[in-house]
């Protein structure tokens, strides 16, 4: 009943021109996979003051994301309210699996001229929130949190996108803060404070040929706490990409019980064995 109403009020939202709020109550709610897809008529928020819970097992979500935006401009989320992955159970040695990927808490793909501001999200099963072909797109207050030794949920995991600010935030997760993929141009990350985590990593880079280059990165007043690692930047020993990483800019930033303040690994290999370049 509850993915119903939120579908139906998201419809009726979309085909309205001007100025229209989803607004979600200071109640909690179990909620299944759901995607609100555009494009729409008019400027949309989503104001979620409540408790939201994703199901507890991955295969009832049966997409990349438990909440997903797509082909959406002028969107705002916001809202003083909770979304939870529920993603203990997936994080489990006896239930992980590096082969199988597991849905994010939230996405947005192909999402344009729209902004995040004060969204927390806790204990995805994966990345928190991921993006994709997003444009001038602005995250400021959000608070992300899973433990340090949850496998692969990055705060915010990002490609192909432009012109995207991120500012004012708490990331700590047991992966990236901030992943910057390939693709990427023209972001400022502002007063991040980042920890637990592997720190604002760019790549990994070079395993696929349809990769392209990232530039222009500006990455300013921000602390880093208790991570693993600060700046870090992965590449792929056997590339078969080429692309550039230019254009960037690390300004006033604060390593606090870091163990590797600037990691450079150009041999990126998560899990062994892996392929090699071949000498001639």
């Amino acid at each position: 009943m509850v993915f119903q109403a939120f579908i139906k009020a998201w419809e009726d939202a979309c085909a309205h021109s001007g100025r229209n709020q989803i607004y979600i109550p200071r109640k909690k709610f179990y909620m299944s996979a759901v995607m609100f897809k555009g494009p729409c008529k008019g400027k949309t928020m989503f104001f979620n003051n409540g408790l939201l819970l994703a199901p507890l097992h991955p295969k009832h979500i049966k997409q990349d994301a438990w909440i997903n935006f797509q082909y959406v401009d002028n969107l705002v989320v916001t809202g003083h309210g909770t979304i939870d992955g529920q993603g203990s159970r997936s994080w489990s040695s006896t239930n992980f699996d590096m082969n199988r990927r597991l849905p994010a808490n939230m996405a947005f793909d192909f999402v344009r001229k729209s902004r995040i501001n004060g969204l927390i999200s806790l204990n995805s099963k994966s990345e928190h929130l991921n993006f994709f072909c997003v444009d001038h797109f602005n995250i400021s207050h959000v608070n992300v949190t899973a433990p340090r030794n949850s496998p692969n949920t990055d705060g915010i995991k990002i490609g192909m996108s432009s012109n995207v600010k991120i500012r004012d935030s708490h990331i700590g997760s047991g992966d990236d803060c901030i992943a910057i993929l390939s693709g990427n141009t023209n972001f400022d990350i502002h007063n991040i404070t980042c920890g637990p985590g592997h720190g604002i990593s760019v790549g990994s880079l070079g395993k696929h040929k349809e990769e392209k280059n990232v530039e222009d990165i500006t990455v300013r007043d921000t602390v880093f706490n208790g991570t693993s690692d600060g700046i870090r930047f992965k590449t792929w020993e056997c590339s078969v990409a080429e692309i550039t990483v230019s254009g960037f800019l690390y300004e006033n930033i604060k390593m606090v019980d870091v163990r590797h303040p600037i990691n450079i690994d150009q041999k990126y290999c998560p899990y062994p064995p892996c392929p090699k370049l071949v000498s001639f």
